[in-house]
């Protein structure tokens, strides 16, 4: 679990976040979404230790991320795994070898048992053929899913999304929100996605903070979602028609 707690950030003198509290759940996929330039990536760096915070506490199980000295951060970090916007895979590193790299760097194994680590992982993503690929040899889904098995090579407490479906075509984005949710109650991994795609939120989605202003306007189910009265936040959900018409049809 992941709690936040009394945030406030500032930068020169400007309040970005402001009395943020929210709580992200282990075994479930906790949503951020909001506007660009609402504060929810700077709330991301801030619960991942990018930014130093003003103010409050943001607590993994309990233990108070924000009064920790360097080393005691680097063990944590070592439980987080992280998905990035555009896979952030290294192209002169075979598919095999960019899944192996955080193995490398941190942990504690020999080479065959992180060839072992690295070769379960990417058969849990259905990737056990592309082993020898380069990532320009392979599609942008493809990425995705070996982006996923190096998030979750060291074996994560904690996952972090950053627009996992950012350029995907609809059909592999469902593949990528599957995965995510599957591996999430698998490991029991608390994880954290931050997008703008409200169709994976209302899929995939167990928890939702919804960032405005520099705080959270609004947090519920993704059942709730759909029925809240909210104004921003429906103004900022039904910004897409395919949920037009699910609230439609909802009457």
């Amino acid at each position: 679990m992941i709690e936040v707690v009394n945030l406030f950030k500032e930068f020169n003198g400007q309040q970005v976040l402001h009395d943020v509290d929210a709580v992200f759940e282990p075994g479930k996929v906790n949503f951020i979404i909001g506007r660009s330039g609402s504060g929810k990536s700077v709330l991301t760096k801030c619960i991942v230790g990018l930014f130093e915070v003003t103010s409050g506490q943001i607590l993994y199980d309990g233990r108070d991320f924000t009064s920790m000295g360097r080393n005691e951060r680097k063990a944590i970090r070592q439980e987080i795994g992280m998905l990035f916007q555009g896979s952030a895979l290294f192209d002169s590193l075979t598919v095999l070898e960019n899944v192996m790299f955080p193995l490398t760097m941190f942990g504690e194994m020999s080479k065959e048992e992180m060839t072992e680590r690295a070769d379960f992982c990417l058969k849990r993503v259905q990737l056990e053929n592309a082993h020898d690929k380069f990532p320009s040899e392979i599609s942008g889904g493809m990425q995705k899913r070996v982006g996923i098995a190096r998030a979750i090579a060291m074996r994560p407490k904690y996952l972090f999304c950053d627009e996992p479906n950012s350029g995907l075509d609809p059909q592999t984005s469902i593949i990528i929100d599957n995965l995510i949710r599957e591996i999430t109650l698998e490991y029991g991994i608390t994880t954290v996605v931050v997008s703008h795609d409200m169709n994976s939120v209302i899929e995939i989605g167990d928890n939702i903070n919804f960032v405005n202003k520099g705080t959270i306007w609004w947090k519920g189910t993704r059942k709730d979602i759909l029925k809240t009265e909210n104004q921003e936040l429906n103004d900022f959900v039904y910004a897409s028609e395919f949920l037009k018409q699910i609230r439609h049809n909802l009457g």
